[in-house]
């Protein structure tokens, strides 16, 4: 047995390697290819059975993943969109969940509104992996990725509350508001405490152990299945004790790792994302076959036109949630306009048209119970299934497949300006080495031509940040531990002019981890010659 389940999970490795190399050739999305691929492998006949077990997604691909989202998610962006990501996550996560049930009660004969409801929290959330793989190769606009970013982080806790609540609801029969209401603030409040508690803690040992590359990638992996397993024990959001400990702890990775640190755990965490994500999308796909079997209740056709609405209806509300949203706050507030700047509605519509579905939404529905608390069976639990199924494929090939269509045809103006800035943090980590060089070195740039040509490289690189410099091979061993050392020193003094800028706030995350990571392997040559 243990044998056979290696082999499986052995040739779904292969299949989405194989895969990935195909949707990149094709230039497919690599989630949603693996999904329609899965499709396809599981109608393959001999192909034995994969279920996937809920517990293993919550546990096991949930963390890591949430946890890597949140540390390639720029705080300073979050916390400036703090707005437009809130009334995403936590209000069209309630909208939707409500409109689904409604509809739901309306159109599926005996079901309940509270059934409604825990199929509405069930779908309700924006996928993180999906919308972040999505985008990857797309070239869209900076505040759109962010703002989907920051929403599926936390729209997945959001409606993993409104999904726990109706299935308190169906098993007790009991629903009391005020009462759902405190417990929702409390389980939100207690699950990002949870996080930051576990973020310090993580700080510290990082920061004033005596940790080794090595180690540190391991705590990495082992922080987020901490803060999401203790927030989960004490029956709060373990999604947000994830994302809060993870954008903690990215905001301050400058002060804790050291550049062989950064470079291992880089190089860890995106084989490592790469296959949890291959795998979470291509077992969507071969989940079919058994969801199909269990709609034996249904007709086909009635249970695929049930899907079909629903789905419809989490991409029409979104669509209309996100403008009144958008701009009501303008009109209301002339501060957010001064703050924020115009507001095209061709990106308000891009953040609308961006809903993917994904691995949580299915998780979800896995995670019904069988049976209700008196022994009967729970009502609808196959047609929940197959919606859910429907939903995430739907979301998936309309949307996923149609974004690059959809952003030539808005012809978006970019008015970013990273190049620029690029330029800028350049020539200023260079003009802080040439003043250190003048200041620290004197006597070395007299004696030495090879002190003397960093400088002059350092100012060439002021004048022109893109200019290299082609450094002579020396062979006199007498200085070169002291041009070494030299070399480190002036890679610490832009690692510091940068942090200056980090702290400052003055330019993008992105931006400063672009320019820390050149540090990084910079550094990494230097010590190995």
């Amino acid at each position: 047995m243990l044998q056979d389940n290696l082999l499986i999970i052995l040739s779904l490795l292969f299949a989405i390697g194989m895969l990935a190399l195909l949707s990149d050739k094709l230039k497919i999305s690599f989630p949603i290819f693996l999904v329609i691929s899965g499709l396809v492998i599981s109608f393959i006949p001999g192909v034995p059975p994969v279920k996937l077990n809920p517990d293993l997604v919550f546990v096991i691909f949930l963390p890591p993943l949430l946890y890597s989202a949140a540390w390639n998610t720029s705080w300073a962006e979050f916390w400036q969109l703090k707005r437009p990501i809130s009334l995403l996550a936590f209000g069209l996560v309630i909208i939707t969940a409500t409109s689904v049930a409604l509809v739901a009660h309306w159109l599926i004969p005996e079901f309940s509104l509270a059934l409604g409801f825990l199929l509405g929290g069930i779908i309700s959330p924006s996928d993180a992996v999906a919308a972040t793989s999505v985008f990857q190769d797309l070239k869209a606009p900076r505040r759109v990725i962010a703002v989907l970013e920051g929403e599926s982080l936390i729209n997945d806790a959001s409606s993993l509350i409104v999904f726990r609540f109706a299935l308190i609801s169906l098993l007790t029969g009991q629903f009391i508001f005020w009462h759902a209401t405190t417990d929702f603030f409390l389980v939100v409040v207690m699950g990002i405490i949870i996080g930051l508690i576990i973020s310090n803690i993580a700080y510290l040992i990082h920061r004033y152990l005596p940790t080794t590359p090595s180690i540190d990638t391991v705590f990495t992996l082992i922080t987020p299945y901490l803060m999401y397993l203790t927030a989960e024990h004490f029956h709060y959001s373990g999604v947000l004790a994830v994302v809060s400990g993870g954008l903690c702890l990215s905001y301050r990775s400058s002060d804790i790792f050291a550049y062989n640190s950064r470079l291992q755990s880089l190089t860890v965490w995106t084989v490592l994302v790469f296959l949890l994500n291959g795998l979470v999308f291509i077992l969507i796909g071969l989940q079919l076959p058994d969801i199909i079997k269990g709609i034996g209740n249904y007709s086909l056709p009635n249970v695929i036109f049930y899907a079909v609405v629903i789905s419809l209806v989490t991409i029409v509300v979104r669509l209309i949630w996100v403008f009144p949203a958008a701009f009501v706050p303008r009109l209301l507030s002339r501060k957010i306009v001064r703050k924020e700047g115009k507001l095209s509605w061709k990106i308000v519509f891009m953040i609308g048209w961006s809903g993917m579905r994904g691995v949580v939404s299915l998780a979800s529905a896995l995670a019904i119970p069988l049976a209700l608390t008196n022994g009967a069976s729970f009502p609808h639990r196959s047609l929940i299934l197959f919606i859910t199924f429907v939903v995430i494929l739907f979301t998936l090939i309309l949307q996923g497949l149609s974004l690059p269509f959809v952003l030539r045809l808005m012809k978006l103006e970019f008015n970013e300006n990273e190049p620029q800035q690029e330029q800028e943090i350049r020539f200023r980590m260079a003009t802080a080495v040439v003043d250190y060089l003048e200041s620290n070195c004197p006597k070395e740039i007299a004696e030495f031509p090879v002190f003397k040509r960093v400088k002059e490289r350092y100012e060439r690189m002021a004048q022109n940040a893109d200019s290299n410099l082609k450094a002579d091979n020396e062979t006199s061993p007498s200085f070169l531990k002291t041009y070494r050392q030299m070399l480190l020193e002036v890679i610490r003094v832009k690692r510091e002019e940068l942090k200056k800028m980090h702290r400052g706030k003055e330019y993008s995350d992105q931006l400063i981890k672009a320019q820390e990571r050149e540090l990084d392997l910079e550094e990494a040559r230097t010590r190995k010659t």
